[in-house]
Formats: structure tokens, C-alpha cells, sequence
């Protein structure tokens, strides 16, 4: 391939351990987890999380059963030493939660980082330093022993100051950053020199990250380095190993499956592989592998769609609609052998046996998804499908995951009548299944109003038939709209929001806004839609309709069944 002229690159040298055990094993438990989505939350996003976004992370992260979550670096600005004093102050962090905060070797930073800290009933002082031979001799030009009194020294600073805080218990993590790229014998050198400094023992280990700070080689290769460390390592049962892969070579998942089987007790990384670069190691994957081998990963992700709509809201990224377990096509099939191999793999499952159907690695329920089948109805052009027909013709864009649900019913449709559908079955189907649900809920018209810092909203309804005014408060139109929804017994939350101009425009030749909201009750999720000339209008529609779909169950299998 093409690259720069006389550019040269080294193959990362293998290492020497002939009698290397971690090939002959298997992953038998789960390891300690944990999250850093909070801390990259702030440093590998191009728009930083805020603090109420951090707290639905932190609350979601707890929720899934993480025990150990980084929440901060805090010496770096105040928005992150704010948020950790926000956790404490506020009693929101679980008993069994312990919250972890990173510093680098710095005095200044350390004596920072405690400050952040203080009242917390149990945290991990996570320090690091760059031990490796480009940053020892070109970006610090220090000599290995430097490297080593930085390390060292930094480890009695913060062993000084936990003793000062008897009130909290702590928990020491060092990371020789760039571990993969630094000698195996000096990493081994700095890390038993942090385990002598802070007195190490079976019952106050030490934590000893050891990450692919950039990843430079085959999983393999770290597996190695892994065991070798295992192997090597002073005090070891006084010491857990902890894994940190990235992903710049696309080998984050299997490195850290890897260095588990080479004798590491910790994995860290983010939900979906965010971080810098190409990522931290993504947990979600690494968790379900395990559950596809019989493992259990001890985290709960039975509620995958609420996981990732609060990563897409909290981090702004789309996850890959092919990301393993949880992209919105994983459990879709658009091949009609693939359909056929499916549905006979579902008629021959049986509830007490291991899963075997095919082309599905688990079963879509245990992570509260379905089974789609999605027919192709094919235009003229050969562009083909329900959204190109619906865009081209009727000007609307569907998002990904509606289209999949409408699919559903289309399906159903040819399935009950026969036959191929034209583009203005299509649209009547979609009218019927969206746009013309009136029951309980029938919009009739709302009246905004300012309420403090708050908005609120009458909105004039019929109710299985009965006029009401319904009024509510919330920050914006839509959450008022829900807040009043909620006074008359509707219950829904509110789980992704699109609006989207409609080409072409209306016959008046003004153009017209078309909103999709994905709804959730009762276990249960779908779509709503509303089309008006006002954005606010059609928003409301939208809620209307999601409702009424989720309470009245109209349209059979409109909505996707949860576990």
C-alpha cells in the first residue's frame, strides 16, 4: 500500500516465554470492571459531558452493576474536580461503589486529587507515568532511575495523604503508561517498587494497570507480556493485575480476553469502546462474549436499548448499527436465507437447552431485543426498500431503528393479504400505524406557557372520549408534555428524539416538519410520529402517537417485546 516516502516501521519483537500456559485456558469467571465512560466523558469527546449528562451516566453505570468507576481527573479542570465533590456532597455514590479518580505524578495534581475526594467513604487513587524508552528519552528525557523515583515518590505522597484521611479507605492503582512499549524487566522494576513503597499486602493490594496505552501488537503479544508479569511480578498476592486495552489496531476485545486467560484480575474500558484515538476496550462485548460461553459477566444488560440511548444522549456518538449485540441491525435479518434458517432455528429451540439458532450468537431477549425479519420491496430503480419509497415518494426519512419497525408491519401486511405493495400501500400503512392513532389519546390543541425557569404546557386532549385539559411542567415542551401525560395515568418515557423537514413541501407550498419519538412502557418500545407545519405541533403528535401505540397496542407487533 501507499505510505510515506522511506517511512519504516518495527514489528514489535515477540516475547521470551516458551512455556507460555494462557493458550490452554478459557475464562471461567468475570473479572472486577471497571468503567472509565466518565473520565473520557471529558477527555475523548469533541463536546465534553456536562454535569447532568455525567450523572446519568453514573447512574446508569451503577445500575448495570459496575462496583469500580473512574469519575474523574479531577486536578484538570473544575467542571471534573466539581462533578466529584457533586457524587460526594450529593450521597449519591451506592455502598458498594467505589469511586476512582486519576492524577498524574505530580505533587500539585495529587494534593488536588485529594482534595476532590474528601468525604467519600472508599476511593481508588489511580497514578500513572509514562515508563517507556521513546517518552524516557524524547519527551522527559529522564533516566530509568528518575522514572522510577517519580513513580516512587508519588506513591509515598499519596500514602502520606490516605493516612491523613482515615475516613476514607483507599485503594492504590499505578499504571506504567505505555506498558506494551516499555521493557518488560523495567516495568516489572517500577511496578515492585510501587508495591514496596506502599506496603503491600493480601489484604491491601495494590492495583497494577497495565495497559496498551497505544496498542503496537498482536492480542497475542500482550497476552505474553501479561503472563509474563503474572509470573514475575514481586508481592503477586498482594497485587491485582488490571487490563486497560485500546483499540488502535481493532484488537482491544481480544487483547483483554487474552491477558484474562494470562492471569489478569480487572478489566477497564468504556461501554462501547469510546476513548481516544480508536477507543478504550468496549465493555458491553467483552461482557456478552462471556455470557455466549455460559460466563456470567455479573453486569446487567437485559435493558441493552435504555444502555445505549443513554450513551448516544450522554457522549453524542451513534453506535454502529452493526456493533455486536447492540446495533440496531444485529438481530435483523434482510436475507430471505438467512430468514429461512432462523425461523426454523427458532421452531426447533428448545426453552431447557443451549441456544443454537442460527446466525443469532445469543438469544436477542436476553438482552430485552427481538427476532426482525425485514422484507425488500424493491423499486423500479433497483435502490429498493420501505424507506427509499417512503422518502422518495411521500418526502419522509425514517430512522434506522423505525424502519426496521415499520418493516414489521408491512411484513405482517403481505403476510395477512398477498401480493407485492405499492408505494401508496406503503403510505397508507404508515398514515394507520402512526399518524391517524387517536386512541385513548386524541390530540386537540396546546397552549404554552413560561413557568419560572420551567415550561409549561395545557394540552387539550379527548381521553377515550372525554375532553381534558392536562397540564405540566418540565424543561422543555416535550418533557411537559410527559409530565402531563403522567398526571392522567400515562405513563412513558422518552428514550430517542429525530425532527426532520419533509420533502417535498405541503400543497400550500409550506414545508412541514416531521417528528419521530421512540417511546417506552410497561417493558415495552416504540415509535410515534407526527407531521405538522409547526415543529412543537408535530413533536406533540409524535408523543400522542408513541402513546397511544404503547397503551392501546394497536398494530401487533408494532412494539418490540422486553425481557
Amino acid at each position: 500500500m501507499p505510505h510515506t516516502k522511506n517511512r519504516k516501521y518495527n514489528a514489535f519483537p515477540p516475547v521470551a516465554l516458551v512455556d507460555r500456559q494462557w493458550p490452554n485456558r478459557i475464562i471461567e469467571r468475570a473479572p472486577i470492571w471497571m468503567s472509565t465512560d466518565l473520565r473520557d466523558g471529558n477527555q475523548a469527546l469533541f463536546e465534553p459531558m456536562n454535569g447532568e449528562k455525567k450523572m446519568r451516566m453514573f447512574k446508569t453505570l451503577c445500575a448495570i452493576g459496575f462496583k469500580e468507576i473512574e469519575i474523574a481527573f479531577p486536578s484538570a479542570s473544575e467542571t471534573e474536580f466539581g462533578f466529584v465533590r457533586s457524587l460526594i456532597e450529593g450521597d449519591h455514590i451506592p455502598a458498594d461503589v467505589t469511586i476512582e479518580v486519576l492524577t498524574q505524578a505530580r505533587e500539585h495534581l495529587i494534593r488536588r486529587t485529594f482534595e476532590s475526594i474528601r468525604g467519600a467513604r472508599q476511593a481508588i487513587i489511580h497514578v500513572y507515568n509514562a515508563t517507556c524508552p521513546t517518552f524516557r528519552e524524547h519527551v522527559f528525557g529522564m533516566s530509568k532511575a528518575e522514572v522510577v523515583a517519580m513513580a516512587v515518590d508519588a506513591v509515598k505522597l499519596i500514602r502520606e495523604l490516605a493516612e491523613a484521611m482515615p475516613e476514607t479507605r483507599i485503594t492504590l492503582e499505578y499504571s506504567p503508561e505505555l506498558f506494551t512499549a516499555t521493557e518488560l524487566d523495567f516495568a516489572k522494576e517500577v511496578c515492585d517498587a510501587v508495591t514496596a513503597a506502599w506496603g503491600a499486602t493480601p489484604e491491601r493490594k495494590v492495583i497494577l494497570n497495565l495497559p496498551t496505552t497505544v496498542e503496537i501488537a498482536t492480542p497475542n503479544i500482550y497476552a505474553d507480556q501479561i503472563e509474563w508479569m503474572h509470573r514475575n511480578l514481586a508481592r503477586r498476592d498482594s497485587v491485582l493485575i488490571s487490563l486497560h486495552p485500546h483499540n488502535d489496531r481493532g484488537t482491544a476485545v481480544a487483547a483483554a480476553e487474552m491477558g484474562l486467560m494470562a492471569g489478569a484480575d480487572r478489566v477497564e474500558g468504556c461501554l462501547f469502546g469510546n476513548g481516544e484515538r480508536t477507543g478504550n476496550v468496549d465493555l458491553v462485548t467483552l461482557a456478552l462474549n462471556m455470557h455466549t460461553q455460559g460466563v456470567d459477566p455479573r453486569l446487567d444488560f437485559s435493558d441493552i436499548n435504555a444502555v445505549a440511548r443513554t450513551f448516544e444522549h450522554c457522549t453524542q456518538l451513534p453506535i454502529h448499527p452493526r456493533h455486536p449485540y447492540v446495533g440496531d441491525l444485529v438481530f435483523t435479518a434482510f436475507s430471505g436465507s438467512h430468514q429461512d434458517a432462523i425461523k426454523k432455528g427458532f421452531a426447533a429451540q428448545k426453552a431447557d437447552e443451549p441456544w443454537t439458532v442460527p446466525y443469532l450468537p445469543i438469544d436477542p431477549a436476553d438482552v430485552g431485543r427481538s427476532y426482525d425479519s425485514v422484507i425488500r420491496v424493491n423499486s423500479q430503480s433497483g435502490k429498493g426498500g420501505i424507506a427509499y419509497l417512503m422518502e422518495t415518494e411521500h418526502g419522509v426519512v425514517m430512522p434506522r431503528r423505525l424502519q426496521v419497525e415499520f418493516s414489521g408491519v408491512v411484513q405482517q401486511h403481505t403476510d395477512t393479504h398477498g401480493g407485492e405493495v405499492s408505494a401508496d400501500d406503503i403510505w397508507q400503512l404508515f398514515a394507520a400505524s402512526y399518524l391517524e392513532t387517536r386512541s385513548p389519546v386524541h390530540y386537540r390543541e396546546h397552549h404554552l406557557f413560561e413557568h419560572g425557569a420551567a415550561q409549561g404546557i395545557r394540552l387539550s386532549v379527548d381521553i377515550d372520549g372525554t375532553p381534558h385539559v392536562l397540564t405540566g411542567e418540565g424543561n422543555g415542551p416535550i418533557n411537559a408534555a410527559v409530565h402531563a401525560l403522567q398526571s392522567a395515568g400515562i405513563e412513558i418515557q422518552v428514550r430517542s428524539y429525530e425532527e426532520r423537514s419533509m420533502t417535498p413541501m405541503g400543497e400550500d407550498g409550506n414545508a412541514r416538519a416531521c417528528a419521530f419519538m421512540e417511546l417506552a412502557a410497561g417493558g415495552r418500545e416504540c415509535y410515534g410520529v407526527g407531521i405538522d407545519g409547526n415543529i412543537v405541533t408535530a413533536s406533540l403528535k409524535a408523543l400522542l402517537s408513541g402513546a397511544n401505540r404503547l397503551h392501546a397496542g394497536q398494530v401487533r407487533n408494532a412494539c418490540r417485546e422486553a425481557a
